[in-house]
């Protein structure tokens, strides 16, 4: 078991909050995420969104993988780290026209196309560079993730992907205009999934679309399921790698691919997840009537999972040396009242100078980051390899 250890000596000395990634967590990761799908027609795109730092990006470009992308911003990450643009794989319920060009400028693997007006955008941009553009058509397949509302992706409901009623008519759209080539199809129900029943079903319905598109002679190269596996939260030291297997073994066991047909996933928090903790020190102990208050300098500016999902992140105090308890709400120095990481968190007795590391932060953390409050940017230390 891979436990991250901090170099406390270190960070005395670095100017607070930072984002800390345990390189040797991340690397075990990828090994143990990629010995599940060798020898099998998978494909793992690494999904830009959960974390794009330049020195992440280089060790998932070093580990072999392809790189999933949601704007124009995160496709020239992707080339800055040195990813081929026949890489990558270019997702989003609204590419700018811009974008778009930008793609087909760098001949890029494939657009998630997520509706029947982006289908004739991307033709017509396409046709003003003399090029055809790869495109997958991204289904939403009315499936209940049963995670957070904001990370939900797969109802109806929601705004993303080509509703089943609408499908027939855009793969025949598709199929119809001259410079975009019809690759496959796309899914993605959701994000932080631990129970895999969400994705057994979804397996259940992509084995009828094939079924019934077989029957209009209509096949596909490639079935792209997204992501969403989830991490650990809870016990990031106990389960510092998420089930990688569990996870492949379901689409394995489920899945009918056709002889031929690759199977492509969109990973990033399963990933990075767990590599990850901002390290923020104590400005204050405050004592009121009913709560302790442990007033740090990260703040929602610096990890908004907190405030934006109700997310929680364990907190550990990493340099007191107290045998003695309390218990605190970590709150942060932003003038929101919802600039909390905690409430009622048992510590080791804390006090003013004390660094925290709030774990599980490698993705949706430094790359949320913004500047409310005229604050600046986290800065990023990595473990000695």
């Amino acid at each position: 078991m891979i436990k991250t250890i901090f170099p406390i000596d270190i960070f005395k000395h670095c100017e607070t909050p930072f984002y800390y990634y345990d390189l040797e967590l991340l690397k075990a990761t990828l090994r143990e995420m990629k010995s599940h799908v060798k020898g099998l027609p998978y494909k793992v795109h690494y999904a830009v969104k959960a974390n794009a730092n330049p020195r992440i990006l280089h060790e998932i470009r070093e580990a072999g993988l392809s790189i999933d992308c949601v704007s124009g911003g995160e496709i020239v990450a992707a080339l800055a780290a040195g990813f081929k643009g026949d890489a990558i794989a270019f997702a989003g319920v609204g590419k700018t026209d811009r974008e778009i060009a930008l793609g087909i400028n760098h001949d890029i693997f494939c657009f998630n196309v997520e509706s029947l007006p982006e289908l004739d955008v991307i033709n017509e941009i396409a046709a003003t560079k003399g090029k055809k553009a790869n495109v997958a058509l991204r289904v939403n397949p009315n499936i209940d993730a049963h995670t957070h509302k904001y990370i939900t992706t797969g109802l109806s409901e929601n705004k993303f992907g080509i509703n089943l009623e609408l499908l027939d008519a855009a793969v025949d759209k598709a199929l119809s205009l001259p410079d975009v080539n019809l690759m496959g199809l796309h899914f993605h129900i959701g994000s932080q999934l631990l129970d895999f029943t969400p994705y057994k079903m979804l397996c259940e319905r992509i084995n009828e679309l094939q079924e019934h598109f077989e029957n209009r002679g209509v096949s596909f190269k490639i079935i792209n399921v997204g992501g969403g596996l989830g991490i650990d939260y809870a016990n990031p030291d106990a389960n510092p790698i998420p089930d990688f297997k569990g996870y492949f073994d379901t689409f394995k066991e489920n899945l009918k691919l056709r002889p031929g047909q690759e199977l492509h996933f969109e990973l990033g928090r399963a990933i990075v997840g767990q590599c990850g903790s901002l390290i923020t020190r104590v400005l204050y102990v405050k004592n009121g009537t009913t709560r302790n208050f442990a007033i740090v300098d990260a703040g929602m500016t610096d990890l908004i999972r907190p405030a934006l999902y109700q997310a929680h992140h364990v907190v550990q105090n990493i340099t007191s040396e107290s045998v003695e308890t309390a218990k605190y709400d970590i709150v942060g120095p932003i003038c929101e009242s919802s600039d909390k990481f905690a409430s009622d968190e048992s510590l080791p007795e804390t006090q003013r100078g004390d660094l925290l590391a709030l774990r599980s932060a490698g993705a949706y953390g430094e790359v949320m980051s913004m500047q409310y409050n005229c604050r600046r940017l986290p800065s990023s230390h990595f473990s000695r390899e």
